[in-house]
């Protein structure tokens, strides 16, 4: 008996073993390491990540990957309808996808143009196809397409056509270009704004933190869009899209710096009576370095949550200001720009194909918005 007693404890010790490892590796693991093993628990964070990734790697090879250039017209088939690849039809199945050719018909009672599918004739999508020449970054001049048609008329309009005929699926790929680079450039510039004001702010105190506080609740007073309206205003009509679009991107940060300023503060508040901060005064280190290199990083994981849910903010706030007219201005091409077709009703009934860059943003937004709520859970790893 005492035998079969052993004999069943016996698989019982490497799981124990086991445990009491893990235990320990949890211990002695780094508070990076810690984040990362909390974080890949939350299965729609790391969903939201691969599509942040993807979205980012339009906008960096959005030239390979448009079918057409983003000023390229064809008034003939202006507010075409979408393409929609195809793999069946009455031949059966094609490994190669396809489209079928669009052909203009007058609508007997409106006599408006539209256009359908002519089912006789097939385009056979090809892909890495050569196609119009661009320079990709503005430095290697290209010809290669991810994909296109070949033969003279024909055409690949996957997302349909704006009032000029211009390929919208190409200038929505254009546009993610500049729509995504203005948050994580605003926010870089609200980092080191937030940063370094609430940093002093909560570590000196006294009439210093009154004077940044009082600089704070008075921007956060004033109402966003007459604020927006008026430093966009300023920026001078004869400027060209570049010039624009970094002036854009530092007005954003310039309001987007008080909500991280006052969390660094909070924080510095906190910490600049630990132990830890006192023993490195009596060590001899310099304020600089207190706040760099000890007070800083023992919560920029907090600070990286935070980052991550305000580059959401900014594409929203580019976004509307170029709708309203008050941002990014063709001939630059964003998601905001690009909706500005669709600001009256006629053209969303006719061709509603135009919200398009309306999904792209509400897709990025929430991708950013579960990452930013995976990084903020795991950030305390040691909560339960």
């Amino acid at each position: 008996m005492a035998d079969l007693n052993q004999t069943e404890a016996t698989p019982s010790q490497p799981e124990a073993i086991g445990a009491d490892a893990a235990e320990e590796n949890i211990f002695i693991a780094s508070q990076w390491q810690l984040m990362w093993w909390r974080f890949r628990k939350h299965k729609l964070a790391l969903f939201s990540v691969v599509v942040v990734f993807l979205i980012y790697m339009v906008g960096v090879f959005c030239e390979f990957l448009s079918t057409y250039g983003p000023e390229t017209r064809d008034q003939a088939f202006a507010y075409a309808p979408p393409q929609r690849l195809r793999f069946w039809d009455e031949d059966g199945f094609s490994l190669r996808p396809f489209v079928y050719q669009l052909k203009g018909e007058r609508d007997p009672a409106t006599r408006r143009l539209m256009f359908v599918e002519d089912p006789t004739v097939k385009l056979p999508v090809k892909f890495n196809v050569d196609g119009e020449p661009y320079n990709m970054w503005g430095l290697f001049p290209s010809t290669k397409h991810l994909m296109g048609v070949e033969g003279e008329g024909s055409t690949l309009y996957l997302l349909g056509t704006d009032r000029l005929g211009r390929d919208q699926y190409s200038r929505l790929v254009y546009g993610t270009r500049l729509s995504t680079s203005i948050g994580l450039i605003g926010v870089a510039l609200s980092f080191v704004i937030g940063i370094a004001l609430g940093g002093i702010s909560g570590y000196y105190g006294g009439a210093i933190d009154n004077i940044v506080q009082r600089s704070i609740e008075f921007l956060r007073a004033i109402p966003t869009i007459p604020l927006w309206m008026g430093l966009s205003a300023a920026l001078p009509p004869h400027w060209s899209p570049v010039k624009i679009y970094f002036g854009i991107t530092v007005i954003l940060s310039l309001i987007g710096w008080t909500g991280l300023a006052r969390v660094v503060r909070g924080r510095f508040l906190s910490l600049r009576n630990e132990d830890f901060i006192m023993a490195a005064r009596l060590a001899g280190a310099g304020e600089a370095r207190i706040i760099g290199r000890h007070m800083v990083p023992s919560f920029l994981s907090h600070i990286i949550a935070s980052l991550t849910l305000s580059i959401p903010s900014m594409i929203l706030s580019e976004t509307s200001l170029s709708f309203l007219g008050l941002g990014l201005r063709p001939p630059a091409i964003s998601w905001g720009v690009l909706l500005q077709e669709a600001q009256n009703l006629r053209s969303v009934a006719l061709a509603p194909w135009l919200l398009m860059p309306g999904l792209a943003v509400v897709v990025t937004v929430l991708a950013f918005n579960f990452t930013g709520d995976g990084l903020r859970d795991a950030a305390d790893p040691y909560s339960r």
